[in-house]
């Protein structure tokens, strides 16, 4: 994970030197439905073993045709149940839990091809792959309720269905910096009391999602002095 995470970040920092036609429309509006996954104490590794349930609303800022700025709300259920491990817990014991997480976040969208419909000199394309890089905030509910920093970055690809219609499929993982996303129970069951990012939870998340584009800019200028 850590290494996806720098390679984001890597190819984010380069693709800010890209120059991009301004996008026709500066906003977007819409929401996404998916399935959800667990990483943590209560398993350590398929990402979908036990399958919850995620939604999300956002709107974008579209500053051109290559970038994309989002703000998301989301919530997300999650699961696991530590019986399902090869490794143990101290006293052989087991620990199941059932969480809803609640995140609000802001993030940034890279399109890998220059994203849109449009005359053909300006050379746009209708579909395009993605990255995903953001920061934002989650909220646990599990036997108490528990506040944290979260780290999204992804991948994905959109369709461009209309001019101003989006489809998307959407890849997301998100490091969230607490241990206790899956219950005080399962905070650090272990005792290992030597690292922060060690001791932390992560929830992987498909989506499909559908947006409308809005707040059309101006295609001809008329200056007068």
């Amino acid at each position: 994970m850590r290494r996806i995470a720098v390679i984001l970040v890597i190819a984010c920092l380069a693709a800010l030197g890209l120059q991009a036609q301004e996008a026709p429309y500066k906003f977007d509006i819409g929401g996404g439905v998916g399935m959800s996954g667990y990483l943590g104490d209560a398993n350590t590794s398929s990402i979908f073993k036990h399958p919850g349930f995620t939604a999300e609303a956002g709107m974008r800022y579209l500053p051109n045709v290559r970038w994309a700025f989002r703000g998301v709300l989301g919530v997300t259920t999650l699961s696991g149940n530590s019986a399902d491990m090869e490794n143990v817990f101290p006293d052989n014991i087991d620990y199941s839990f059932s969480s809803t997480v609640y995140s609000l976040g802001l993030r940034a969208e890279f399109n890998f091809l220059p994203y849109g419909i449009g005359e053909t000199y300006k050379r746009l394309s209708r579909i395009s792959p993605y990255l995903v890089l953001g920061v934002g905030m989650a909220v646990a509910s599990c036997e108490g309720t528990t506040a944290a920093l979260s780290l999204p970055m992804g991948a994905g690809v959109k369709y461009k269905l209309k001019p101003r219609l989006n489809l998307a499929l959407e890849f997301t993982m998100t490091k969230i910096f607490s241990d206790k996303v899956d219950g005080p129970t399962l905070d650090d069951p272990i005792g290992i009391k030597s690292s922060f990012f060690k001791n932390t939870d992560w929830m992987s998340r498909i989506t499909v999602g559908i947006t409308y584009e809005f707040g059309e800019r101006c295609a001809t200028c008329h200056y007068q002095d």
